[in-house]
């Protein structure tokens, strides 16, 4: 491990939150949740306001409705959640060629590399102007961590939340992580954690005195070795530029379950259209095509079928997809599909048919790692058109009308849709409301957070 904190890891905080904050003038300061809005949508990302009534990632919606009735509920903008994450990662890019991106939100960045800073004052000043600066061009905020290894680098930036920068000087590692809890270190999530509590191990300090014979006892060889190491503060993991991506896939959850076999054929056809689309946007073609399928009472099936070479082509992942659906039972009805494509590579064997290596097979795991990391995504478009050709708005897409200019939508419902008049560099603005198809309201692009800085 390096002897100066040159690792920088940086988060934004609460990053689809801030970004509507930013966004809409009359919601800063106020509690803000981002996520699916339907019966069974799930929370991406609440704002500290909201965090206060005991929201967080990944709680269904319904019950951050009831802990948080006043809150704004808002469906994500993710086109204009990448654009400003790429200009936070065009300022990375400026301190070092290593950059590793984790998320939209989330990165770690090897300063020594770039030469940007090379002790612990010079990681600091960087550290302080990387905030200066992303405050500058996106208007948000971001917590920096700076250590001497990636590990290290996340916990600092976890403990300087919100909006803060926190240095880890070598030398005083261990009694930083003594008092912690073990679910502190990566890879020990919620099972580990029981286990280790089971054996009376409840913080990092009590695994390094655990010892390693007794971890790979209690863990097997590879994860106790590994968690031994990471109590003693050593994580020699070096940040890598680019992160192979393993899977290109997407995935729908239906508000209600849908039991018409057509209807499910139908939406399968349909997603592997869209993951075909996103395939070849990313220049890549892949060898296995994986169906999941999420039925009524929440049981996950995957099962996949690989093909002779890499493909690209709709129509031989939509016949494999249709062939891996045959073998599934979804007579009780189904709440989530997803189609993917693994084994990916940056060719595609042109004379490609579907015929497997061997059908059928299931695969670990309930979900794959998508290409642009965005769990759930529904890809709607805003103002998109609805049962009968009506016109369906979401709360907080971009509007405009002819006479009152740009706004977003508070709601709609009962024919009508209420939008409030404000940009991000606007004072609060007004309120009114409209026929839910007036011909003078259409969806539009979103603005930039930082006006005169494009994003």
């Amino acid at each position: 491990m390096r002897t100066a904190p040159t690792i920088l890891h940086l988060d934004m905080d609460a990053f689809y939150a801030s970004v509507e904050q930013a966004s809409k003038p009359s919601l800063r300061g106020k509690a803000v949740v981002v996520g699916g809005l339907g019966p069974r949508g799930v929370v991406a990302t609440a704002s500290y306001e909201a965090r206060v009534f005991g929201v967080h990632s990944a709680m269904p919606v319904a019950q951050a409705r009831r802990l948080a009735p006043n809150a704004a509920y808002l469906v994500p903008r993710f086109q204009l959640y990448r654009s400003v994450s790429e200009q936070v990662m065009e300022l990375l890019r400026a301190l070092s060629p290593l950059v590793e991106p984790l998320s939209l939100d989330e990165a770690f960045v090897d300063l020594e590399a770039g030469g940007a800073a090379w002790d612990e004052t010079s990681a600091r000043l960087v550290g302080s102007r990387l905030r200066a600066d992303i405050r500058r061009v996106t208007g948000l905020t971001g917590s920096v961590g700076l250590a001497a290894s990636k590990m290290l680098a996340k916990i600092a930036s976890e403990q300087a939340k919100p909006d803060g920068l926190v240095v880890i000087e070598p030398g005083t590692e261990r009694a930083l992580l003594g008092p912690l809890p073990v679910r502190t270190l990566p890879g020990v999530g919620p099972a580990t954690g029981d286990h280790l509590r089971r054996a009376g191990i409840t913080t990092v300090g009590e695994i390094a005195e655990a010892g390693e014979d007794e971890l790979v006892r209690l863990l097997g060889k590879a994860h106790g070795h590994a968690l031994y190491a990471m109590a003693l503060a050593r994580d020699e993991r070096a940040v890598v530029a680019e992160r192979e991506t393993k899977s290109v896939s997407v995935e729908d959850t239906y508000d209600v379950d849908i039991h018409d076999r057509v209807r499910v054929g139908l939406e399968v056809q349909r997603l592997a259209e869209r993951c075909v689309r996103r395939l070849r946007a990313a220049g890549l073609s892949g060898r296995t095509i994986v169906l999941k399928v999420r039925r009524y009472d929440f049981s996950t099936l995957t099962r996949s079928e690989t093909l002779r070479g890499p493909t690209d082509d709709a129509v031989v992942v939509r016949e494999a997809a249709a062939r891996l659906l045959e073998g599934v039972d979804t007579t009780g009805g189904v709440r989530l599909l997803g189609v993917g494509v693994s084994g990916l590579a940056d060719y595609t064997q042109e004379d490609l048919f579907a015929q497997a290596v061997g059908g059928g097979e299931e695969v670990g795991g309930e979900s794959e790692e998508r290409l642009d990391g965005e769990e759930g995504e529904r890809e709607r478009r805003d103002g998109e058109v609805g049962v009968g050709g009506e016109r369906r708005w979401a709360p907080g897409v971009d509007v405009r009308h002819a006479e009152y200019g740009y706004g977003w939508v508070q709601g709609s419902g009962v024919g009508r849709v209420t939008v409030r008049f404000e940009t991000p560099g606007s004072l609060p603005g007004r309120v009114r409301t409209f026929l839910i198809g007036d011909p003078e309201l259409v969806g539009v692009e979103p603005l930039p957070l930082v006006p005169g800085v494009p994003a």
